[in-house]
């Protein structure tokens, strides 16, 4: 339990981050979102074979990272707590997908293979623009720019509120963890019917928390809609940075640019 809140906790890094002056942070928040979108849907079109063609799309959040000033292995440390879960999805492809695809010298590399590593590249480079988007941005101004782009107000305030108050969840579940553990001596009471004991609990406390939040809420004037912020322009700067990456993805897509650069270096051009 204590692993789990600190690596939520740890998450409330990503919002002090955006608060940077560099000028990807001063960008208007669609700008990002669109050029993000863009990324994420050529990324998941590939087939589950395609391996080499998804590396060139590291380059967008590797630049966003350096032009942003962002800490690069803060976020790969992210991206790798995500790692087991894409493992677990794909884990099984090897035995199920026998076929030889690729021969590397004497070794045999079966479609299974190929599909679990996609899945699992696939992930880390999804992930890594999220969280690159999130640390440039923030995630009320995401929600924000959402809404303007045309999504449903209601869905993205939930959005917001799972995001935030999932810090407030870690803050109780820590609590009540440390409550149970000073109040088993040892190894006594550590059992299953405890931990059923605890998450009750921990469900009548986060009940009764909320309750308060809302209340508070709304004596502070809450109405349902986001607080009143600075409206971003969508301009020139706009523009060109979604135009230049999308137009850079669907190239990227269409076109395999390792096995060009590879072709190239050979002197293997057709």
């Amino acid at each position: 339990m204590a692993s789990v809140q600190g690596a939520l906790l740890d998450l409330k890094r990503l919002d002090q981050l955006a608060a940077g002056e560099t000028p990807l942070h001063r960008l208007d928040p669609r700008a990002k979102v669109l050029a993000t979108l863009v990324f994420i849907v050529c990324v998941i079109s590939f087939g589950r074979y395609e391996l080499s063609a998804l590396i060139p799309f590291f380059i967008f959040p590797a630049t966003l990272i350096a032009s942003g000033r962002l800490p690069a292995g803060y976020l790969a440390a992210k991206v790798a707590l995500v790692a087991p879960f894409a493992i677990a999805v794909g884990i099984c492809n090897p035995f199920f997908d026998r076929a030889v695809l690729l021969h590397l010298g004497p070794v045999d590399i079966t479609g299974g293979w190929l599909s679990f590593a996609s899945i699992v590249l696939r992930s880390a480079l999804t992930v890594a623009a999220a969280l690159t988007l999130t640390a440039l941005t923030g995630f009320a101004s995401i929600c924000r720019a959402l809404v303007r782009l045309g999504m449903p107000r209601p869905f993205a305030m939930q959005l917001l509120f799972l995001y935030r108050y999932l810090f407030v969840l870690a803050e109780e579940g820590g609590r009540a963890a440390r409550a149970r553990e000073l109040r088993t001596f040892g190894r006594k009471g550590s059992g299953l019917a405890s931990y059923a004991s605890l998450l009750g609990h921990l469900l009548l406390r986060t009940w009764q928390r909320a309750e308060r939040m809302h209340m508070a809420m709304l004596a502070r004037g809450y109405t349902g809609s986001f607080p009143a912020a600075r409206e971003g322009r969508f301009g020139a700067r706009e523009f060109c940075f979604v135009l230049f990456w999308s137009a850079l993805f669907i190239v990227l897509r269409l076109y395999n640019g390792a096995g060009l650069l590879g072709a190239l270096v050979t002197g293997n051009l057709p």
